[in-house]
């Protein structure tokens, strides 16, 4: 562990907060994590060199404990989707950690916000960031707000956004806010700015707006991309009808990020989102910013590579259950349906758990594609997580990793591969992929789990069981196959 300041991060599960935390480490700082679920943070390659405290922004619970000895608390907490009372509950989360690091004695707060014109009237979402950072700034903790538009990097909700409208749509007619102007910043820079705002001088309290070296409409930033990325100029056509709610819409048909999601990015498009001034640049002398081209180039580099640390969906969907493992004591004498199936497989283990930790995304699920496509959008319209979140490495999973509409809540190499669904659905559902050895021959096991809430719970399962031999089924039997034949491909 290291010996230098120590730092708290809090939404260490999320896209920035994973990424930050090996940056300050290698900065020399010692780090330590706030999360509801610390199994989440298991498999980063970071794990072990980090101190992690179970607890939650919300309720206040492990605050204290988290904050001890704490001389910089990084804030990267956001309701990105979720009810109606997001604002209220970003504000009490906001307020329990003022107060916690204010008893703590913590030297600094860093929040990294929103970037937001003076004097308009908000979208629900920025208004609720910036009364974060008004809070934040309020406690009594010399805090720096760091404001950024949209941030470039691989795996991104911003940058996914952009890149998914402008590969699949060579003709896109769009509202009014492809003309807004924005100025954009590589991931990479705004990390390198939240570990140096660790080492601004003691009375520094304030907001700082943060950027790339350039201003662009998003229009622009699409010709850009399809320039970088090889591919013909997107024709634009922009029109005056479509609303933030069908903008979002509109996005999630054609990209994987859901309408929830895609909502405040639209929403955060609506007024230009320059900065204002550069004086966190002047404070810790670092002016080197990546232009729009290079960031680019790099973030589509590093998916082409499978090197992207974290993704968009990288924390938790709100509204996804958080009950108990099925194999809790807590299950005992409750309802729990499942559907169970093993096979034989002419292969040896390695091949079978090569498909099932490939599963998902641009791979599929080996079923019938029809019935998870329909199940995917019917969740889409009814507010989910949607069908196409894809994965963030095409071959490896780790625990937390969003997968479609599953989140990986277990993995252990070679045996199993469990997942929790984010489907909105009546009750919490789990699928279990597994391989083992019997008498001397591999078995693939399948088991999906599903515990029922009330009368809709048990009329759900029992509308969908004639279904599952099309999908579980031939699940099951296509998983195998692959297996065998990759397996004979290699030999």
């Amino acid at each position: 562990m290291t010996a230098g300041p120590s730092t708290l991060v809090t939404g260490a599960t999320g896209y920035i907060g994973g990424r930050l935390v090996p940056e300050l480490l290698d900065a020399g700082y010692r780090v330590r994590c706030l999360a509801r679920t610390p199994d989440k943070l298991r498999d980063q390659p970071w794990r072990d060199r980090v101190e992690v405290v179970r607890g939650d922004v919300v309720s206040g619970e492990g605050l204290d404990e988290a904050l001890r000895d704490v001389d910089t608390a990084y804030y990267l907490v956001h309701s990105m989707s979720g009810g109606r009372d997001f604002g209220h509950t970003d504000a009490e989360a906001a307020r329990n950690v003022a107060r916690a690091a204010e008893a703590a004695g913590t030297s600094r707060l860093v929040y990294l916000g929103g970037l937001a014109p003076e004097g308009v009237g908000l979208s629900p979402h920025m208004a609720s960031r910036e009364e974060v950072g008004r809070i934040l700034l309020e406690s009594g903790v010399p805090t720096a707000v760091l404001r950024a538009a949209v941030i470039l990097g691989s795996g991104s909700a911003s940058f996914e956004m952009l890149r998914h409208l402008t590969e699949r749509l060579p003709v896109m007619t769009t509202p009014r806010w492809v003309r807004s102007r924005v100025q954009p910043i590589a991931v990479r820079d705004v990390l390198r700015l939240l570990v140096g705002a660790a080492g601004l001088p003691e009375g520094v309290n304030r907001t700082f707006d943060i950027g790339g070296p350039e201003v662009l409409t998003y229009a622009e930033m699409v010709w850009r991309f399809a320039r970088v990325a090889g591919i013909p100029r997107r024709t634009i056509i922009p029109v005056p009808v479509l609303t933030p709610g069908l903008s979002s819409l509109w996005v999630g048909l054609v990209t994987p990020v859901p309408p929830a999601i895609a909502r405040p990015l639209v929403e955060s498009l609506r007024h230009d989102a320059v900065v204002g001034e550069d004086d966190l640049s002047a404070l810790l002398g670092d002016h080197d910013r990546l232009g729009f081209d290079h960031a680019v180039e790099l973030a589509l580099r590093s998916t082409a590579e499978s090197r992207v640390a974290t993704w968009w969906s990288s924390a938790a969907w709100p509204s996804a259950p958080s009950d108990p493992l099925p194999t809790d004591p807590d299950w005992a004498g409750g309802s729990l349906y499942t559907d169970v199936r093993a096979r034989y497989v002419d292969a040896g283990p390695e091949a079978v758990w090569r498909v099932v930790e490939g599963i998902g995304g641009e791979n599929g699920w080996y079923s019938w594609p029809l019935a998870w496509a329909a199940r995917g959008w019917i969740d889409l319209a009814v507010g989910g997580v949607g069908p196409r979140r894809g994965r963030r490495d095409p071959s490896r999973l780790r625990v937390g990793d969003s997968l479609d509409f599953w989140r990986v809540e277990e993995v252990v190499p070679g045996v199993l591969l469990r997942l929790r669904a984010e489907m909105r659905l009546p009750g919490p559902a789990w699928l279990e992929l597994g391989v083992s050895r019997v008498r001397g021959r591999t078995v693939y096991h399948q088991r999906a789990l599903f515990h029922p809430r009330g009368l809709a719970g048990h009329l759900y399962w029992k509308a969908v069981t004639p279904f599952h031999g099309a999908v579980f089924g031939s699940m099951a039997d296509n998983i195998v196959a692959t297996a065998e034949r990759e397996d004979a491909e290699r030999r």
